[in-house]
């Protein structure tokens, strides 16, 4: 008799827990955010950092609605997390940080897509990495590193690197076209 009332207690607190887990909200998985990145941010003299989950990109989409590709894309996004740092002088932030966050990606088992370096010799670098889940891609990560500029952008969900190209220039994703990140004059003059 106990070890029946043993497991009918035990089958009544897993169907609990599973009643409670089917009606909590699904949130994104915690962000990834490399130590590199937090010594990007440290030495910046200007910051600008937010995250848009599923619902808030489905608004914000709504603003463009004549762009089918961007609503298609949204559909699989469950999280977009953006960090723009600014510096005073040019490639005044510490190129060894970069180099740290490619490193922490790569011991993190994410794959690099790309890996382009400044042509003026200079730290620049543009990369871009995806995990795997499942066979299936389910974050990727970007960070733009220009002379006095680093950009960071993780998207989180079900896209393919060929979908980022319908997601820049939406959500503070930089444009990038053929692999090459677009600048954005205008971003400056705000």
């Amino acid at each position: 008799m106990m070890i029946f009332r043993a497991v009918f207690l035990f089958i009544l607190s897993v169907s609990a827990i599973d009643s409670a887990m089917a009606q909590a909200p699904q949130v994104p998985p915690r962000e990834f955010t490399p130590q590199g990145i937090q010594s990007l941010r440290q030495f910046a003299s200007s910051k600008t950092e937010f995250t848009l989950d599923h619902g808030m990109l489905v608004f914000a989409s709504k603003l463009d609605s004549e762009n089918e590709d961007l609503r298609r894309v949204i559909a699989g996004v469950s999280g977009v997390s953006v960090h723009r740092y600014r510096y005073p002088g040019t490639y005044n932030y510490d190129p060894e940080a970069i180099n740290e966050v490619k490193s922490e990606y790569h011991s993190g088992g994410w794959k690099q897509l790309m890996n382009n370096r400044a042509k003026d010799g200079g730290p620049g670098t543009s990369n871009v990495w995806i995990r795997f889940q499942n066979n299936a891609i389910s974050d990727i990560a970007m960070l733009f590193a220009r002379s006095n500029e680093v950009d960071y952008v993780t998207v989180s969900g079900s896209i393919s690197p060929m979908d980022l190209s319908h997601l820049g220039g939406h959500f503070g994703i930089p444009k990038i076209e053929g692999g090459v990140l677009v600048p954005d004059d205008h971003r400056h003059d705000r």
